[in-house]
């Protein structure tokens, strides 16, 4: 059974410091929403926007772990990587993210997830980087379509699980 949801994915940019906040809720439990940002097999599904294909290289999501993987389009590949800094079951996950076509560009992330009783899930994220250019170039690549196509996806996910 799929479940039609329309949550809405908030991405606001901080006035006051490089970052980017996202948030969105799940009609998911956070056992179930950690499980899909963390089970490569599941991440493969949703992560991206619907038009990319993602192969994933490495994804070792623990405390000291790390990942790559490439999202592919119409021939050209798209490369990303970056470390797991601390990584608790149902509730955080701190990470480094690189896109391999901006190197010296990487952000630090960091994913909450806050369990709403009822099998609900909110999940806030922050990417900060280093300058507000940097940040304004993540935004304007179109940061946004990738995430709100991606948890869209991430549902579709989420509901078959």
């Amino acid at each position: 059974m799929t479940r039609a949801t329309h949550h809405e994915t908030q991405i606001v940019c901080d006035p006051d410091v490089p970052l980017v906040r996202i948030v969105r809720e799940f009609d998911a439990s956070p056992e179930k929403v950690f499980r899909a940002h963390t089970d490569p097999g599941l991440v493969v599904q949703w992560l991206g926007p619907r038009d990319l294909t993602m192969t994933i290289d490495s994804f070792d999501c623990r405390t000291g772990g790390s990942y790559r993987y490439i999202h592919s389009r119409d021939g050209e590949d798209y490369g990303f990587h970056g470390s797991f800094h601390e990584v608790r079951p149902n509730e955080l996950i701190v990470q480094t993210f690189t896109f391999e076509g901006m190197p010296d560009a990487v952000a630090l992330e960091k994913l909450v997830l806050e369990n709403l009783g009822n099998g609900r899930t909110r999940l806030t994220a922050t990417s900060l980087v280093d300058s507000f250019v940097d940040r304004d170039a993540f935004v304007a690549s179109g940061m946004d379509t990738g995430v709100i196509e991606g948890y869209e996806r991430l549902d579709e996910v989420l509901a078959r699980d």
